[in-house]
């Protein structure tokens, strides 16, 4: 319109019109890079109350004195006015420019480059389109002000601030640079009010002037100047009363699902049970948020995978398990932060990274939407994986916070339900050595009582015998003769067993027995042959060869006997159960398990090696192979976890020597002890 004046004085009124916008324009981009950036820092609400407050008094000169922020119109290629500063050099549009353009504009573009050096994923596309309009769309009015100031250059420089709101919405519309909806409403009720703020005044001006005239002469102007003022003042708290009664009613149901996550994130520490608590959160998730479905992956302690552990929803249910060394699990232990599928997908798409690719083809393969990942510490406990929401809206960043806190909450509950649950198991293993030790305690007055029955039929069967074998058969039949002899044979063989039993008892005794008789000089054989005699009775020794590879002269070591027959007791018992583990699981072919123990006398100790080509151990659980109730067995009825630590302190504390244990998975076990030499001491 400005453009298109013949007269100065209308031209005036069109630069008037126009300068609302240039004037108010820095301060609402600050305003929004100040909102986005969540600056939300003293200094930064007082820059913006200074901006705010200057922008006012600028827009009341331009209305009521325009001369002494425009000065004067230059009429310019022949073709229109404009704005000629040079003419009486008015300070106060200078100020303006100084502080709402140059100032403003410079420390709001600082700290967008700021934020977009450090920022990365989604929120750095985002500042990048930001960042790249806001240069180019400022190229426009920058060059309206040189004009101004005398360095007169035709404003082509006018197509840049149209490839402005170009640039963002393109930003808006793929990389969800801000709520539509919400930047909608927002406008539309700024415009509403400031129309009507800048607005009324002009209106009432046009319809009673003449009256202020006669009321107030050459004062007239004060009163629409005061009324502008006050509708100034009053506009930001309407606009603000009247934008979160909008928003909260375009967001409500967002609100209410995500206000409904924060309390289950809060209630969810007290579940103990984790198959209900994992249920409880994907429950809530697929029925507050409205998703086609939700999935929870736990990390396994042992195998160090991630299974799936819930799942609930419409779909398929997506991969069982996912390995540690997968790109996603890789990418959300080292970024810590929400995978989205569009946007993973997009910047694959956009550079071509084979890490981008791995990463789009996992989560379609788990058909994720979004994977919040949760942890506890460093580490990755698991991660939840959700499906698209059904009403086709994307997840917004208040989604992902809010995800982030559940997962958060999750974390610290899976936690809890799992120490829960290992507690109960370990009391239960307590509760089981307890009754172990208990029978043992008890050997002493069981083997006697055994060995009274067994003395007993020994007796019955001897006598038996004896009586037999005094009875004069000459005058029985060849049928009472047959019959008597099978007696005979019967008892003999009772009387042999009774002596095995005997025997087994004996060893039984023996090994429950603390081995008060101290340290003494022992072969190797010594120890062996006794455990041997004991390990028969759990293991089959027919499915396994133990080889004893060292020389019989070798020199004794000072050790208590019953305790070193518990070690090889445990160390027999335990390879024959990782022997029987890879038999089972590898099934290979001509595969047979085998022990080898050797010993070889060096400086005055013994290094007795047992060697095993069972199934071995994991590399995570080679550090905990000691501690109490730590067990690899495949349940808790072989092994309550406390052999090995028995071991280690009779190793270490009794007998004063060293053990060291090394392990390969899928190929074997050795322990390596150290005892002193009995001519030590």
């Amino acid at each position: 319109m400005f453009s298109s004046s013949i007269s100065k004085e209308n031209a005036f009124f069109w630069w008037q019109i126009a300068w609302i916008g240039v004037i108010l324009t820095p301060v609402l981009y600050f305003h929004f890079v100040f909102h986005f950036l969540k600056l939300y820092s003293r200094i930064n609400r007082l820059i913006l109350f200074i901006a705010y407050s200057t922008a006012i008094f600028s827009i009341i000169l331009d209305a009521f004195a325009r001369n002494l922020l425009f000065g004067d119109l230059k009429f310019i290629y022949n073709q229109f006015f404009w704005i000629n500063w040079k003419s009486n050099k008015n300070p106060t549009y200078l100020f303006c420019f100084l502080l709402l353009y140059c100032f403003l504009l410079a420390y709001a573009l600082v700290l967008l480059v700021k934020k977009f050096k450090i920022s990365k994923g989604l929120e750095r596309n985002q500042l990048k389109y930001f960042l790249i309009g806001s240069f180019i769309g400022w190229l426009g009015p920058v060059g309206h002000f040189l004009i101004g100031f005398g360095l007169n250059m035709y404003p082509y420089n006018n197509i840049f601030v149209v490839l402005y709101p170009l640039i963002f919405t393109y930003a808006i519309i793929k990389f969800r640079l801000l709520d539509i909806r919400i930047a909608f409403t927002r406008v539309g009720i700024f415009i509403a009010i400031y129309t009507l703020i800048l607005g009324l005044p002009f209106v009432i001006t046009g319809y009673y002037k003449t009256i202020f005239i006669q009321w107030f002469s050459d004062t007239w102007w004060m009163i629409p100047l005061i009324l502008m003022a006050v509708l100034a003042t009053l506009g930001p708290f309407i606009y603000i009363y009247l934008q979160r009664r909008a928003e909260n009613r375009i967001l409500r149901e967002q609100k209410r699902y995500q206000d409904t996550l924060k309390h289950a994130a809060i209630g969810m520490t007290r579940i103990r049970n984790l198959r209900r608590l994992l249920t409880m959160i994907t429950h809530i998730v697929t029925k507050t948020v409205k998703i086609s479905f939700a999935a929870i992956y736990l990390r396994d302690r042992l195998t160090n995978e991630y299974p799936l552990q819930v799942f609930r929803g419409r779909n398929q249910a997506p991969l069982a398990t996912l390995n540690s060394d997968s790109t996603l699990v890789k990418w959300l232990t080292e970024k810590r932060e929400p995978l989205i599928y569009e946007e993973i997908k997009r910047q694959m798409q956009d550079s071509g990274n084979n890490t981008f690719k791995a990463l789009e083809a996992n989560m379609r393969l788990l058909n994720a939407s979004v994977v919040i990942p949760s942890f506890l510490d460093h580490t990755l406990t698991g991660f939840v994986i959700l499906g698209d929401k059904l009403s086709g809206q994307i997840y917004t960043p208040d989604d992902l916070s809010v995800f982030q806190v559940l997962a958060s909450q999750a974390a610290l509950a899976i936690e809890n339900a799992q120490f829960y649950e290992e507690a109960k198991e370990m009391q239960a293993q307590i509760a089981q050595a307890e009754k172990m030790a208990t029978v043992g305690t008890m050997a002493d007055g069981l083997s006697h009582q055994i060995n009274n029955r067994f003395y007993a039929l020994s007796l019955i069967a001897g006598d038996s015998i004896d009586t037999i074998k005094m009875t004069d058969k000459s005058g029985c039949s060849p049928e009472i003769r047959s019959m008597l002899d099978q007696i005979n044979s019967a008892l003999e063989r009772i009387q042999v067993n009774v002596m095995q039993g005997g025997e087994v008892v004996k060893g039984i005794l023996k090994y429950t027995r603390k081995g008060d008789e101290g340290l003494e000089p022992l072969t190797i054989d010594q120890i062996l042959d006794g455990t041997i005699d004991m390990v028969q009775f759990k293991v089959k020794l027919g499915e396994i060869d133990i080889i004893r590879d060292y020389p019989k002269d070798n020199p004794k070591i000072k050790a208590n006997l019953v305790q070193m027959q518990e070690v090889f007791f445990n160390f027999i018992d335990n390879a024959y159960d990782s022997i029987v583990e890879r038999r089972n699981t590898l099934k290979e072919k001509d595969y047979r398990g085998s022990i080898t123990i050797t010993a070889s006398p060096k400086n005055k100790i013994m290094q007795i090696i047992v060697q095993d080509n069972g199934m071995g151990v994991k590399n995570e659980d080679i550090k905990k192979v000691f501690t109490p109730f730590f067990t690899t067995k495949a349940s808790s009825r072989k092994g309550t976890g406390l052999g090995l630590y028995v071991i280690r302190n009779i190793i270490l504390e009794t007998h004063k020597g060293k053990i060291d244990f090394h392990s390969e998975y899928r190929t074997g076990t050795r322990f390596i002890i150290e005892i002193p030499l009995a001519v030590q001491f």
